[in-house]
């Protein structure tokens, strides 16, 4: 066992959430059966992705692009979860990260059906950095923005979004401010319908996109934002919140080390007590009583991160308009889980975009 409890906690928390968005097993335990420092997570996360990199080169050179695009895939979601919680090494994060948009960038042209970069204009000269994939054959699809959580990027949602292409819908994910390539620029903010709106202008100007069925999904703290877009922003048919904090500062003290320092990081707060009372404003009371949007509620009850109480009480002040899914078995974002759940999402939100 590792003597350094970073690497314990990250190993016992989130194995089944790496499995569920990419990493080989494998990988997953040879990776971590060397490791005893969190110091070196990054380095040999990272070294995984080097080789992933090294394999989609040699297939591209060969001509087999399909299998490239898995390597890449497989290099950058490597990468990713290297740096996701490496916040104490800036320089060292910024650079694997570099690395997970690069390579992943170099997978876009071979999936099946392909992806598209896109930059949608921000505020003060900023772009939101998004993946849009369309289905293949549709024409002017219905379109799911995915939204990532703290720790996670566009990149992490890429099997999300298998789902939803495979039942005819687009799917659209992004970084939004303090996520992904925006972390390192942008502080996390509360109001996350803000952005939100600037995509929904940029898709409404988009002929191979039906801009008139338009849903939203978040992960963990996208979780959190999802019912608060769904409010102000009216634009969407339907939403889904995959285990969502209600509020954010009441358990900041419980989360794990790894946690507390990521938002400390990604709201830009020198210390626990700046972050705590940043977070008070990432609360959905006074908000989510106003829904009017069809809200699918995601939870388990053995999520260790958001109490289930949060879903329970998200559902009840929603009123009719929200609908309740809690797993027993769950874990946070019922990444242990995922038959049970993900395919079932999919067919929820084909069903409001209908």
């Amino acid at each position: 066992m590792p003597t350094d409890e970073r690497i314990q906690t990250a190993i016992n928390n989130w194995l089944p959430r790496f499995i569920a968005n990419g990493i080989d097993f494998n990988d997953f335990q040879r990776v971590t059966a060397t490791l005893e420092h969190w110091d070196d997570w990054c380095s040999a996360w990272s070294a995984c992705g080097a080789l992933h990199a090294q394999l989609g080169e040699q297939a591209e050179a060969h001509g087999h692009f399909e299998s490239a695009s898995e390597h890449y895939f497989q290099a950058a979601i490597a990468y990713h979860f290297g740096k996701y919680l490496f916040v104490h090494r800036p320089e060292e994060l910024y650079t694997a990260h570099t690395h997970v948009v690069e390579l992943y960038q170099r997978a876009m042209p071979h999936f099946a059906p392909l992806a598209e970069r896109v930059s949608i204009p921000y505020e003060n000269g900023e772009t939101i950095p998004a993946v849009l994939r369309k289905p293949l054959g549709a024409t002017q699809p219905p379109l799911v923005i995915l939204v990532p959580g703290l720790d996670s990027v566009k990149e992490e949602l890429h099997n999300y979004s298998e789902d939803f292409l495979r039942r005819g819908m687009a799917t659209l994910a992004i970084d939004g401010p303090g996520q992904g390539e925006l972390e390192f620029r942008l502080p996390l903010r509360h109001d996350y319908e803000v952005p939100i709106r600037y995509v929904i202008d940029y898709l409404a100007t988009r002929s191979d996109i039906d801009s008139q069925r338009l849903g939203l999904l978040g992960v963990s703290l996208g979780g959190h934002f999802a019912p608060r877009i769904a409010v102000f922003e009216p634009r969407l048919k339907a939403a889904i919140s995959i285990s969502g904090a209600y509020h954010l500062h009441e358990h900041f003290t419980r989360y794990p080390s790894l946690t507390q320092a990521a938002f400390i990081a990604r709201t830009k707060s020198s210390n626990s007590a700046e972050a705590i009372a940043k977070l008070q404003q990432f609360d959905l009371t006074g908000v989510i009583n106003q829904l009017h949007t069809p809200l699918l509620i995601i939870a388990g009850r053995k999520d260790r991160l958001f109490p289930p109480e949060e879903a329970y009480q998200m559902h009840r002040d929603a009123g009719a308009t929200a609908e309740l899914w809690m797993f027993d078995d769950g874990n946070h974002v019922c990444n242990n889980i995922i038959y049970k759940h993900r395919p079932q999402q999919a067919d929820w939100m084909r069903q409001h975009l209908a």
